[in-house]
């Protein structure tokens, strides 16, 4: 089989490139970002997605509890410490960004440290919440101080992962000829609190296929949850071509999944197919797939599944360190060693499952879960190409920290002279 028929060869998503003259094309060209999501919202079209929206605004009335696996959070898992992140530049570029905004666009730009907004992300196309500033409606030089904040808290090669997310879905958006409503900037920035050295804050930082969610603590961070994705993962024309990710993060889970004993396997691979019969109702759906811990999914109950990491041998934790560093990417180095070896100390208690094969040609989901950490990585059917079967040109990827620890909620509480109201309820629209 030739490199570009195969369903992860460079020229594979071309197979599934979509009629442009068929109406949700031709009116998506012709919105903006504003109408697309307001004609979504009072049509309902299409329904599966629309039910999913609603379900999501239920599951925002939920007080936060955190995702678990059996519905009890674990108290003292998490604790503050320096991890080096570097405070004073990160708030820095904070500032000059807000130096920069019109009393309108900080308005818009500023929240509560606490505020239930911050749960209000989604990785869709869809402007589901539009809170914060959007990339591609600022002035040149206000969105190059909001991508300057990124860059200033995101480790360099987490930012130029980010940025490659965001460079893909601005093809995408070419692909399908609505630049209008996605694009390399078509991401909203909102700030939670207010920066500095000394005192809690963070931002948002969402869009299609890229939603980053960044408490800060001195010089602590959290980065979780975050959501990456490409459809497709690589750009293959224009002045960004040879643009690709997510592909270490399915080598190496393809890797570890073979290397396992044939025993080890069968207890892994929970489902042999990726919509598969046995499934029980709510396992997968039109938007998430395979994915348990997406968006609005905060206080989900995931329960182990697969095999103990406990069980594996020293090459295959190792494939284990190996993708839990490449899902911590996002952090600057020091404390994204001190996260893997917070990790690393939960191995006797965190399980590998696969669903899927793991042939050269097959598509596939796989989760590393432990109390301290959750990945998923999962190929999905097409949104926007057209294929009707998941394929290794179109990925999600997350990563939640399980137990009360996404948004920092877990430090909260132990930050001294701060309110504890950190359980938060969500507020109707």
């Amino acid at each position: 089989m030739a490199s570009g028929d195969r369903q992860d060869g460079p020229g594979a998503f071309r197979q599934h490139l979509p009629d442009l003259s068929i109406p949700r094309f031709t009116t998506m060209q012709k919105q903006d970002a504003h109408e697309y999501a307001r004609a979504f919202k009072e049509s309902g079209v299409p329904p599966w997605l629309h039910g999913l929206y609603l379900h999501w605004r239920k599951l925002y009335q939920e007080p936060f509890k955190g995702i678990t696996n059996d519905g009890r959070v674990r108290p003292d898992l998490f604790r503050l410490q320096d991890e080096g992140m570097p405070i004073e530049a990160i708030v820095s570029a904070a500032e000059t960004l807000l130096s920069r905004l019109t009393p309108a666009e900080h308005a818009r730009l500023a929240h509560h440290i606490d505020s239930p907004e911050w749960r209000t992300w989604s990785n869709p196309e869809f402007l589901l919440s539009d809170k914060g500033l959007r990339l591609d409606e600022l002035a040149p030089e206000t969105r190059d101080a909001a991508l300057a904040l990124l860059e200033a808290t995101l480790s360099p090669e987490g930012y130029a992962k980010a940025r490659a997310a965001m460079r893909i879905n601005g093809f995408l958006g070419e692909l399908v000829g609505a630049p209008r409503v996605m694009n390399d900037l078509s991401y909203n920035l909102a700030l939670f609190g207010v920066p500095s050295a000394t005192a809690p804050w963070g931002f948002s930082f969402y869009g299609h296929h890229l939603c980053l969610n960044v408490f800060l603590y001195r010089t602590q961070a959290v980065v979780s949850p975050w959501f990456t994705g490409a459809e497709p993962n690589l750009i293959d024309a224009g002045p960004h071509v040879g643009t690709r990710i997510l592909y270490r993060e399915e080598a190496l889970g393809l890797q570890l999944m073979r290397s396992l004993t044939p025993e080890l396997q069968r207890r892994a691979q929970v489902y042999k197919l990726l919509h598969d019969p046995a499934m029980p109702e709510g396992r997968w759906n039109h938007d998430d797939q395979r994915h348990l811990c997406g968006a609005y999914r905060d206080n989900r109950v995931v329960p182990y599944e697969g095999v103990p990491v406990s069980e594996v041998g020293d090459d295959q934790r190792t494939l284990v360190r190996a993708i839990l560093a490449e899902y911590l990417l996002y952090l600057p180095s020091r404390a994204r060693e001190l996260r893997l070896a917070e990790a690393e100390r939960w191995f006797a208690e965190t399980y590998f499952c696969w669903i899927g094969g793991f042939g050269d040609d097959d598509a596939f989901y796989y989760r590393i879960q432990s109390p301290v950490i959750i990945v998923e990585f999962d190929h999905h059917s097409g949104v926007f190409l057209t294929n009707t079967e998941p394929a290794k040109f179109h990925v999600h990827t997350l990563l939640r920290t399980p137990n009360g620890g996404d948004y920092g909620m877990a430090l909260r509480p132990l930050i001294p002279g701060v309110e504890q109201e950190y359980l938060w309820k969500g507020e109707k629209e």
